[in-house]
């Protein structure tokens, strides 16, 4: 069974009693009737791309005549896992075309064609068609290449072996391979405001390693397989390792500063950014235009969709566009080393000015990030020792005198009740989400409440009677009921 990267649809020609001049002649004729834009043309063949439209998602053919067979192959371009039968298609409408020219142009008019392409011919390059930017992709020949490290694709392997093993070992620990519970996420390092404010600021970098489930870590690692495939050929091992890390951390401090108390984890925002870092280098001359072309257009559906749909509840689209952002900057500060690439040390002061700019933007939000949920769990806690205070009231003894009591009540009890209240509005003015304000308003009931109560208190003991018993037992049986409803808040 044939294993590949993306769709393609390979089939051979027998050129019989023509000439690989002739052929040649024939496949650059019914290229330009479909209107392909072809790149790449040398003696023993060429590559050319689809145009995009509803019928295309701009694919590359590549055409490779030798030894008496044309070999012709189309290929998507975009990271689709299905092409619909587009590639089988493309494939038969060329073959159908040249077969139709073949049976149309007169003998002598191979010859002048010919002559006509020699000047748009790349010489001396017999291995040219291999140059493709998604040739690379022929590396992955089976299903085991793909965590492998060779030459060219280096990193990339090791990044998907390691997010895989980190699930694998969530998995081992309990974790629930369809949906981690969020105790668990938080455990392995997930991106959650209030735990990486308090000092955890290493949960930027792991939360790119982490993910909600075996889908979500699939599709990522498909993700990441096809850009690291066309990308790291490019970029080389150093620039393509400093622009994952780079694109992750700000990916996750995008996330950190926009979301309040949203659990983030998963490789995205990182992959987001090589994507952005391709879309730059394909918006500039470093790759050749006709592939340029048909990739950037592939590419910018990919990113495009992913947006859209990164819209919806559940998705994490802060993270995308802060990684994809991040890349692009990166791709545009790679490029001059990568034109100059006899010149060595410009990679390595390229890419240490890189590392050093995305640190200082991750550390500049990190401090600039709004820590109100974390002023929010201060105030809480100092409302639970008030609290404390307050109820001492009742562990005074029966037999305690009278001024005692009434003391506890008036210069204890209820001055942290009211403590207590102005603390909870004042916690109020924080950018809390709507359950931590729903939150805040049981609170105020409870303590308005126990102020109602002490105060009869006060009065019963200072009037020694208990006419006031059932007005407490009223508010006894509220409190009760507020106390409960925000146990089952928690």
């Amino acid at each position: 069974m044939a294993f590949g990267l993306s769709p393609k649809f390979i089939q051979d020609f027998a050129l019989e009693n023509l000439s690989n001049e002739q052929f040649l002649v024939l496949a650059t004729e019914a290229a330009k009737k479909l209107e392909w834009d072809i790149s790449q043309l040398s003696e023993s063949g060429f590559i050319a791309f689809t145009k995009f439209s509803m019928r295309s998602t701009g694919e590359e053919i590549k055409v490779r005549i030798e030894n008496g067979n044309a070999n012709l192959k189309s290929e998507c371009t975009g990271n689709q896992m299905t092409d619909w039968g587009r590639n089988k298609q493309n494939i038969r409408h060329f073959v159908s075309v040249i077969e139709e020219l073949k049976n149309t142009m007169a003998p002598y008019e191979f010859e002048k064609k010919y002559e006509d392409l020699k000047p748009n011919m790349i010489q001396g390059d017999q291995d040219i068609l291999n140059e493709s930017p998604i040739s690379s992709k022929e590396k992955i020949t089976g299903i085991l290449a793909i965590f492998k490290p060779v030459q060219g694709y280096f990193i990339t392997p090791v990044l998907i072996d390691l997010n895989i093993l980190i699930f694998i070992s969530m998995a081992v620990s309990g974790a629930n391979i369809l949906l981690p519970d969020n105790e668990t996420l938080i455990a392995w390092g997930a991106n959650f405001r209030p735990a990486t404010l308090d000092g955890q600021w290493w949960r930027l970098i792991t939360n790119c390693f982490l993910h909600i489930g075996i889908f979500h870590l699939l599709m990522n690692m498909y993700a990441l397989l096809y850009i690291g495939v066309l990308l790291e050929p490019y970029l080389g091992r150093t620039r393509f390792l400093v622009a994952y890390v780079s694109t992750g951390i700000v990916a996750s401090s995008v996330s950190l500063y926009w979301h309040n108390l949203t659990i983030s984890a998963g490789a995205s925002g990182a992959i987001f950014g090589m994507y952005g870092v391709f879309l730059a280098l394909l918006t500039t001359n470093f790759i050749e235009k006709t592939a340029r072309k048909a990739l950037l257009t592939s590419i910018g559906v990919f990113v495009g969709y992913n947006l859209l749909n990164g819209m919806k509840g559940g998705i994490d689209n802060a993270a995308h566009i802060g990684g994809l952002l991040s890349g692009m900057l990166i791709g545009y500060g790679f490029v001059p080393s990568l034109k100059k690439a006899e010149f060595p040390n410009l990679k390595y002061i390229t890419t240490m000015i890189v590392s050093a700019l995305a640190l200082g933007i991750a550390y500049t939000v990190y401090k600039k990030t709004p820590d109100d949920i974390g002023k929010y769990d201060a105030g809480i806690k100092q409302f639970v020792s008030n609290e404390s205070q307050a109820l001492e009231l009742f562990k005074m003894k029966r037999d305690s005198p009278k001024d005692s009591i009434l003391y506890e009540i008036k210069e204890r009890g209820l001055y942290y009740w009211d403590e207590n209240i102005n603390l909870i509005n004042s916690l109020e003015k924080l950018n809390l989400p709507d359950q931590l304000h729903e939150k805040d308003q049981k609170l105020l009931s409870y303590c308005e409440l126990r102020v109602k109560s002490y105060n009869l208190i006060y009065k019963a003991v200072s009037e020694d009677t208990d006419q006031y018993k059932d007005s407490l037992v009223y508010y006894n049986k509220e409190i009760e009921r507020l106390v409960n409803s925000l146990k089952e808040s928690k």
